[in-house]
């Protein structure tokens, strides 16, 4: 009697965790579907029935984002914007992670609390304080040089991005990294290694999943992120991230009823990031399911 009830319990708790998988897949998959569908439709289309199938293949909808829309000009700042943010990120949190992990120092507990502490800050909070700094700053060097550089600038966008995701990218590497054996360090440094080469040849490629991992969330982030660059990018003729274009882009196609043009922008967004995820699937599981502190 008690096997059975058990297998019963059993049997109706994997069908709910099913149906409520099934029931998740379908609320993500739908709308983006739509997305797909409705970057193909010509805009008489959304006035019948916008829920039907497209007639046929309307490309003129990407083109008119890519060219009209500056669609193609916001996607390579933000190409830039977020190559660079990764760069400057993986330079500095790759070796603070591995020192921070791998050897005892003085200060070293006080690090380790910094950064923890960072990944309780907001970014969207202390916006306004950056923004604050990057003013003053503009004001002293047009005080110096009489031209400023740090507002509206790409380069400095990307730093900011870099800084502000360096305690998480630091605290999940450090993670990863602890838990690696010292054996391989040991046998570097007897057949004569340095610590820079150990570090680089040695333990970054055992830990090539946990920085796939690493690169995959920052650049999901760095991609998709919206009021730090609507903030520090505010010159209007000056250049834009694709989320700050495709949001100008709504706002104005929404009143000159160009669906087919916005979403054409949407799926514009959306698709570097899906064919980055398909790429890095596998590494990214073995990342998440390898990484964190030993006990």
């Amino acid at each position: 009697m008690k096997k059975t009830t058990k297998s019963t319990t059993e049997r109706l708790y994997k069908i709910f965790i099913y149906v409520a998988l099934i029931t998740l897949a379908v609320t993500i998959i739908i709308p983006v579907a739509w997305v797909f569908l409705a970057s193909i439709k010509e805009n008489s289309e959304f006035y019948r029935n916008p829920w039907s199938m497209p007639a046929g293949f309307y490309i003129q909808n990407f083109a008119d984002a890519w060219n009209k829309a500056r669609m193609g000009e916001y996607m390579l700042n933000s190409v830039i914007v977020t190559t660079l943010a990764l760069l400057i990120l993986l330079l500095v949190a790759l070796p603070a992670a591995y020192v921070l992990s791998r050897f005892s120092f003085r200060g070293r507990k006080i690090l380790n609390a910094a950064f923890m502490g960072g990944l309780f800050i907001n970014v969207n909070y202390i916006v306004v304080p950056i923004f604050l700094m990057l003013v003053d700053g503009d004001k002293l060097l047009r005080g110096v040089f009489g031209d400023g550089f740090l507002l509206n600038n790409i380069f400095v966008l990307a730093l900011v991005y870099a800084a502000t995701a360096l305690p998480f990218t630091v605290y999940l590497l450090s993670g990863y990294f602890a838990t690696l054996a010292h054996d391989y360090e040991e046998a570097a440094y007897i057949d004569g290694a340095g610590y820079g080469t150990t570090m680089i040849q040695v333990i970054f490629p055992m830990a090539q999943p946990s920085i796939i991992t690493v690169i995959l969330f920052n650049f999901l982030s760095f991609w998709n992120e919206y009021i730090i660059a609507m903030t520090l990018l505010s010159d209007p003729k000056g250049g834009k991230t694709l989320p700050v274009g495709l949001m100008q882009l709504n706002q104005a196609q929404q009143s000159a009823a160009q669906y087919g043009q916005l979403y054409a922008g949407l799926v514009l967004v959306m698709l570097p990031t899906l064919i980055l995820y398909i790429c890095v699937q596998k590494k990214l599981t073995q990342g998440m399911t390898l990484g964190g502190l030993k006990g």
